[in-house]
Formats: C-alpha cells, sequence, structure tokens
C-alpha cells in the first residue's frame, strides 16, 4: 500500500473510531508490517502539524488518536459544555506517581514508599484505567505487579512515560548534623 494511501486510511479509521487505536490494530487493517503503519502514521501526524488545522494526531504509547488541538479545546467546551472530570485524590495521585516512577511496582512496594494502605487507591486507579496489572513478582505470596497504561499517558499529555518529569532530589537531613561544630 503506498504511503498516501496508507496515511488516509489511518485518518479514517482514527475518524471514525473515537477512541484511541493500537497501531498493531491499525496494521492488520491495512494489511501491512507496524513498521510501514508507523511510518504512514508518522508522515500523517507531520502533515497534521504543518497545517493549521484544529486538530491533530496524537500518539501515546502504542495507540494513535485524532484530538482537538490544544489552543482550540476552550471553544469546543463551551460548545459542548462537558461534565467536569472527576479529579483524583491526593492519595491516588500520590500512588499514582509511586507507579509510574517505580514500574512496575506491588501494592506492598507502594505502601512502603507512602508509609500508608493503598488499596483503595490502587483499585481506584484500576477502575479509572490509569493503571493495570502487568503480571505477578515472583516473591513469596506472588503478589501483582502495576504500571501505567497508555491512556495514562493521554490523560497526562504525554507520548513516553520517560517524558515524566525528574524526580526532585532529595534534601539531606539536616535534623543529624550536631549542633556544636
Amino acid at each position: 500500500m503506498e504511503i498516501r494511501e496508507a496515511c488516509r486510511a489511518i485518518e479514517a479509521i482514527l475518524f471514525v473510531s473515537g477512541d484511541a487505536v493500537e497501531i498493531r490494530d491499525i496494521a492488520q487493517a491495512l494489511e501491512v508490517t507496524e513498521m510501514e503503519a508507523l511510518s504512514a502514521a508518522e508522515a500523517l501526524q507531520k502533515e497534521y502539524d504543518e497545517l493549521p488545522r484544529g486538530i491533530r494526531v496524537a500518539r501515546y504509547g502504542d495507540h494513535l488518536k485524532l484530538e482537538t488541538r490544544t489552543e482550540y479545546a476552550p471553544y469546543v467546551e463551551r460548545l459542548l459544555q462537558p461534565v467536569q472530570r472527576q479529579s483524583l485524590s491526593q492519595s491516588a495521585m500520590e500512588t499514582l506517581a509511586v507507579i509510574a516512577y517505580r514500574q512496575p511496582v506491588t501494592r506492598l512496594d507502594i505502601e512502603e514508599i507512602r508509609g500508608v494502605k493503598c488499596d483503595y487507591s490502587v483499585q481506584s486507579l484500576l477502575n479509572k484505567g490509569l493503571i493495570k496489572n502487568v503480571g505477578r513478582k515472583e516473591a513469596l505470596g506472588r503478589p501483582f505487579l502495576y504500571a501505567t497504561t497508555d491512556f495514562f499517558l493521554e490523560h497526562f499529555g504525554i507520548t513516553d512515560i520517560r517524558e515524566l518529569p525528574p524526580l526532585p532530589e532529595a534534601k539531606p537531613d539536616t535534623d543529624s548534623e550536631p549542633l556544636i561544630p
């Protein structure tokens, strides 16, 4: 399939789906390799970026999605008056941060870092699709391992987990220094 035709087909798929679509699924639909589909998707992204349009092709991990450009979102929101997204609690945000920076991680690991139980936060994040179970740790009890999802990337507007901001440097404990020099 010619790249221009593949670009148009991808555009049509993304438009009709309304949601993020896996590159693997696009490749299967177009009967091309994943690399060819990715190449066509990148060409389509470039085309959208070069033209002044209200939408863009966004990549979140292994998913592609047509979405409104940020600068035009207020107009769309004003028209549609969407229901406000429920924000995450402080506890859920802390749990999500631990998972994002330490993935894959067990619930016990999260609790050791945070110093409090996190059953409810983990369940809430699973229900929202921001994290997923990615297997079990080879340890006593074989606890579940958790990692972020492509929806997490989309929710926070990043294309790859490596785009997370760096963690702040730990401050030295000043209480342990002697008071008398």
